[in-house]
C-alpha cells in the first residue's frame, strides 16, 4: 500500500504524486509534444518574460530536483515552488498577494475554490493548447482561466467487515448515521480546512434540499456533533488515523474508531489496487451526497512567465502524464476516453455516483461563507 492516499484538506498526497507521475513522464522524450517555440524560454527577448516559473500549490516535498531540471532542461523555464498546507492555502496566498502576485501559476484550487478566485479577479486567461477532455471535468467550468488535469468523486466510505461484525446496516440514506449505533464511529474532514470535508458539505446542503422534510443539512451536522461524530482538520487525519477500513491500520498511531468518514468514491479502489485485489472498504453511494471533484492549474493575474506557465499546462495534460493519473496520483485523468485500470480491481471497486450533487459552482461561491459559518455553529468546530 502507499504511504498515503489522495487528498486532504491538504491534498498533498495527490500532489505529492503528481510529481511522480510527472518524474515516469520525464523518461518519454518529448512531452510538450509542441513545435511551438513559445514554449521555450528566450530569455525575454520576444515577450518581456523572464525564465523563471513559480507556482503556487500545496506542500509538495515530492518535487525532486531530477524533475524540476528536467522540465528546465526540455523548455529553459526554472522552476520555483511556493509551498500551501491545502487547497485553502493556495487562495488565501493568492488574496494577500493580489496586488503584488509572486506566483505565476497556481496548481490546486478545486471547483470549490474557483469561484472566489474568479470573483477576485486572481486569475487570467492562459494560451495553452488543450487537448481534448472528459465531459464530466469541464461541467463546472469550461473557460480559459482554469484547466482541468485531474478529477474524481467525494463520498463516504464504510468498513464492511467493521460494519458485519456489529450488526449495522450499510447506510442509504445520511439520517441512519444520526442512530445511536453509530454513536463516535463516524469522521468527517473539516470543510473549512479540507477540500474533500468542503466538497462533502456543499454534497450535504444539496442532499437534504432534495428531501421531503424540513430538515436542513446543518440541522444534520448538528445532529452528527451530537453523535459523537469525530471532526478533524484534513482528510489524512480522518482517513488514516481514525478510519477502520482503510491503509492507515498500518499506520503509527492508528486510532480505528470510525467506521465511515469521507474520501472518494474511488478509494477502495485505491485500496484493492495496492492490496492485492482486496479490501473491506466501500463506497457509499445515496443520490446527491456526492460531489464531483475537478482540480485546476490556472495562470495567476498579473503573475509572470506566461510562456513558461502555457508549456506546463501543456506539460500536465500530455498523454504521457495525464493518462497514467490513476495509478501515479490515484485520481481519474481529464483526458477523453481515459479510466481507470481494470487492474487489481481498481475500476471494479470504483463505482460511479448515478447521481452526484447538482449544486452549481456560482452557487458554491456566493455561498460558501455562510454555509462554513452555519457548519462551524452547527458541530461547534473551528
Amino acid at each position: 500500500m502507499p504511504q498515503s492516499h489522495p487528498c486532504t484538506g491538504g491534498v498533498q498526497l495527490k500532489l505529492h504524486m503528481i510529481v511522480s507521475l510527472l518524474m515516469i513522464s520525464l523518461s518519454f522524450s518529448g512531452c510538450l509534444g509542441s513545435s511551438n517555440e513559445e514554449l521555450v524560454c528566450n530569455d525575454g527577448k520576444d515577450t518581456g518574460d523572464d525564465c523563471v516559473l513559480t507556482i503556487v500549490t500545496y506542500d509538495i516535498n515530492a518535487i525532486s530536483d531530477d524533475v524540476l531540471n528536467e522540465f528546465t532542461n526540455q523548455t529553459g523555464f526554472e522552476v520555483q515552488m511556493i509551498r500551501t498546507d491545502d487547497a485553502g492555502g493556495i487562495l488565501e496566498h493568492l488574496l494577500l498577494t493580489k496586488d503584488s502576485p509572486q506566483a505565476d501559476l497556481a496548481l490546486g484550487l478545486d471547483n470549490t475554490y474557483l469561484q472566489t478566485a474568479f470573483e477576485f479577479n486572481l486569475l487570467t486567461e492562459h494560451n495553452a493548447e488543450i487537448p481534448l477532455l472528459d465531459s464530466k471535468a469541464t461541467v463546472p467550468y469550461n473557460g480559459n482561466k482554469a484547466v482541468p488535469f485531474d478529477q474524481g468523486y467525494i463520498c463516504l466510505n464504510a468498513d464492511t467487515q467493521a460494519l458485519s461484525e456489529n450488526n449495522i446496516s450499510f447506510p442509504t440514506t445520511l439520517e441512519e448515521l444520526t442512530a445511536p449505533e453509530w454513536k463516535g464511529r463516524t469522521a468527517f474532514p473539516s470543510p473549512v480546512t479540507s477540500s474533500p470535508g468542503r466538497a462533502f458539505m456543499v454534497a450535504t446542503v444539496d442532499y437534504f434540499e432534495q428531501q421531503s422534510t424540513n430538515t436542513t443539512a446543518f440541522d444534520w451536522w448538528e445532529d452528527m456533533a451530537d453523535n459523537d461524530a469525530i471532526f478533524t482538520s484534513g482528510w489524512t487525519e480522518a482517513y488514516e488515523t481514525h478510519y477502520t477500513g482503510g491503509y492507515g491500520i498500518w499506520n503509527d498511531g492508528h486510532i480505528g474508531d470510525a467506521w465511515l468518514t469521507v474520501s472518494y468514491c474511488h478509494s477502495p479502489g485505491v485500496e484493492a489496487f495496492y492490496g492485492e485485489n482486496s479490501t473491506i472498504s466501500a463506497a457509499v453511494l445515496i443520490d446527491y451526497a456526492s460531489f464531483s471533484q475537478v482540480e485546476y492549474a490556472a495562470s495567476v493575474n498579473g503573475g509572470g512567465s506566461k510562456n513558461a506557465v502555457n508549456a506546463f499546462i501543456e506539460y500536465l495534460l500530455s498523454d504521457g502524464i495525464n493518462t497514467n493519473m490513476p495509478e501515479n496520483n490515484l485520481m481519474y485523468s481529464v483526458l477523453e476516453g481515459k479510466d481507470l485500470p481494470e487492474t487489481s480491481g481498481y475500476r471494479h471497486h470504483s463505482p460511479v455516483p448515478s447521481q452526484p450533487s447538482t449544486i452549481e459552482m456560482d452557487r458554491i461561491g456566493e455561498e460558501m461563507d455562510s454555509w462554513l459559518k452555519d457548519w462551524r455553529d452547527s458541530t461547534n468546530s473551528i
